[in-house]
């Protein structure tokens, strides 16, 4: 089965345009949400919290028999009005016997209200051992300026290679193809933090780097094969030559997306708590990078050269008369 892009590329640029605009709307409507404040649901990370690190007292005989389980914690957080917070289990001598919580910030008497009821359901704390600790906003905005930061040098990084190897249109629609990735694996979580109230926390921007480094490697592939054909028949219609590209090297962005998915929904499900939103991210953002590098990226371009180089332009195929 051949796939013609370039046939129905209004249809794919309509679909990206209905996603992202979907997406900027609902960052409006959580900019504007006072429970919010930002076109994303943030986590502690980005506006600071509170953090306790419970150790089970091991010297009390007993104490540590059981291991603890973490879905009494969650129900103990839960029931103190804490149900969205962040709880780990950490490993004491080898065995789990600690927690770390991560949740908004509490007065001192909901700390030791909290403590307290963790302490009759999993058992007694060591309070040598015991943390209890703020993270102030001002990380939050650290974070988030060095993440900031790190994908506009990605950027650019990626804008001078693809300039280098290929040429300056191929730079650009590369890194159009890369926003459009960004924005809506961004949206969806936008969405997502509304309806759901998934927040998004410091590793969400690694997915969004990863994501970046992910979609750039799959256009480089297509584009790739695209300079190769243009040398060998600079004739041939640059709509021929991409849709020839794209179904050369289709099943290989199609194996490789499919292969790291299956990873990734791995994780997903079976990797726990902490990396359960970062691999959603991963998961959004692969699926919208392989789907920009074959219908966006490689459809911009034709639409490039056709009106501004002397390709010819191709002609669909007449059926004969009878």
């Amino acid at each position: 089965m051949r796939l013609n892009i370039n046939k129905a590329r209004g249809t794919w640029w309509t679909i990206s345009c209905v996603i992202i605009l979907s997406g900027i709307i609902s960052m409006v409507i959580s900019s504007l949400n006072p429970d919010i404040k930002a076109p994303l649901r943030p986590s502690l990370d980005f506006i600071g919290g509170t953090r306790l690190q419970l150790v089970r007292d091991c010297g009390k005989i007993g104490n540590c028999d059981q291991p603890i389980d973490i879905n009494v914690v969650r129900e103990v957080a839960r029931s103190q009005g804490l149900g969205d917070s962040s709880i780990q289990l950490i490993s004491e001598n080898g065995q789990e016997n600690g927690i770390t919580i991560r949740t908004k910030t509490l007065a001192a008497e909901q700390r030791i209200n909290l403590q307290n009821a963790l302490s009759e359901k999993i058992g007694t704390f060591d309070p040598q051992k015991n943390q209890d600790d703020s993270v102030g906003a001002t990380l939050g905005k650290e974070l988030f300026t060095s993440g900031v930061l790190a994908l506009t040098v990605s950027f650019i990084g990626i804008t001078i290679y693809m300039a280098v190897r290929f040429q300056w249109d191929y730079a650009v629609f590369a890194i159009v193809a890369l926003f459009h990735d960004i924005l809506i694996t961004t949206g969806v979580f936008s969405i997502l933090g509304l309806v759901f109230g998934v927040e998004v926390d410091s590793l969400f921007i690694v997915a969004l780097l990863t994501i970046t480094g992910f979609s750039v490697n799959d256009t480089v592939v297509i584009y790739d094969r695209i300079r190769e054909t243009i040398k060998l028949h600079p004739e041939q219609p640059i709509a021929d030559v991409v849709d020839d590209a794209v179904n050369q090297t289709l099943s290989r962005s199609i194996n490789t997306t499919l292969t790291t998915l299956l990873t990734l929904t791995a994780i997903f499900f079976f990797g726990g708590e902490t990396l359960h939103n970062f691999s959603l991210a991963l998961i959004v953002g692969f699926i919208i990078g392989a789907y920009s590098s074959i219908f966006i990226a490689s459809t911009l371009l034709i639409w490039w050269r056709e009106r501004n180089e002397n390709y010819p332009v191709a002609t669909p195929i007449s059926s004969p008369k009878s």
